[in-house]
């Protein structure tokens, strides 16, 4: 292809993505004019309707089928639309973080959110790193650095941009806490989670996400690649790893929960293994999806099952 159909393509591709960009900031625009209860009523409600219309249907069930083998096709078709109201969520939620997040340390039955594991967040709170915690795309995980913010419990997030560079911008606009930072993974990135945990600071990561270059694992009982930085940063700087998630409750609650330390296997040497250790944080985040599968991104390539095959040349 030549340099001049390059750039043009190149020209079609952003102009696509800014009239995308365009369209989701006017459909926020409007849930913002609605109260939370309400937009996040109608997010969920339009999700179930739209997602099924789209290829991701047939990812997302295509996986539930291989994940969940001893269920029936009823249950699968249920779960996928679910799923797909949890992502209109998410969505909405982007516009009314700083509403639905009321925890008050001082009064913790009160809201609609709910905390597990106050005294570790109190603990670690008055004590220095280097920290490592982790997470998976279950439920409002958003909610996890603003929870830590309210327990003064400052940390770093990194996380996977979009690729559509205008919904990239925003989501790192909103996606900034007064109790932290968002690293997005990119070149470099590594270089400032280290910084973070060298100087004793704590750091928080998604593991859950595919990774062509990472360590083999299994992942459900499938083959996929896992992202083995997390692992080699807790081996390098010996640091601590909390597992923590967020879970969407009935009647619009939900629940921040962050583990007990969890102990990443060792070898022979006593230096942290990678490859069983990527493997044990897939295990984990699989017992997660298990008790809340409708609240895992399904419709995500975990796998690679869409990779096309390559032919070899002559």
């Amino acid at each position: 292809m030549s340099p001049r159909a390059t750039r043009l393509l190149l020209r079609l591709k952003r102009a696509g993505d800014y009239v995308v960009a365009q369209i989701l900031f006017a459909i926020l625009r409007l849930l913002r004019l609605l109260p939370a209860e309400a937009g996040l009523a109608f997010a969920d409600r339009a999700s179930r309707l739209i997602g099924p219309l789209t290829p991701r249907h047939k990812l997302a069930k295509d996986n539930l089928r291989q994940a969940f083998p001893e269920q029936d096709e009823a249950w699968v078709e249920k779960t996928a639309r679910a799923n797909w109201g949890q992502m209109g969520r998410i969505a909405a939620e982007y516009v009314f973080l700083d509403d639905l997040f009321d925890f008050d340390p001082e009064r913790p039955g009160e809201g609609r959110i709910e905390v597990e594991g106050i005294e570790t967040f109190i603990e670690l709170r008055e004590r220095k790193g280097p920290f490592i915690f982790f997470t998976g795309h279950l439920g409002c995980f958003e909610l996890l650095p603003i929870g830590a913010a309210a327990f003064g419990l400052e940390f770093t997030a990194l996380f996977r941009q979009p690729n559509n560079r205008y919904i990239a911008k925003e989501v790192l606009s909103a996606r900034r806490t007064t109790g932290g930072h968002m690293v997005p993974s990119k070149a470099g990135a590594a270089w400032s989670l280290a910084g973070i945990l060298q100087r004793g600071g704590a750091v928080g990561m998604l593991v859950d996400q595919k990774f062509q270059k990472g360590v083999g694992t299994t992942f459900f009982g499938r083959p996929c690649k896992t992202n083995p930085l997390l692992p080699k940063l807790a081996r390098q700087y010996d640091a601590e790893i909390y597992p923590a998630r967020s879970i969407r409750l009935p009647n619009g609650r939900y629940r921040l929960e962050l583990k007990p330390r969890l102990d990443l296997p060792r070898g022979s040497t006593g230096a942290i293994d990678v490859e069983a250790s990527c493997q044990l944080l897939n295990d984990v985040v699989e017992g997660w999806v298990r008790e809340h599968p409708e609240q895992w991104m399904w419709f995500h390539d975990r796998w690679q099952s869409r990779r096309p095959v390559r032919k070899r040349r002559k």
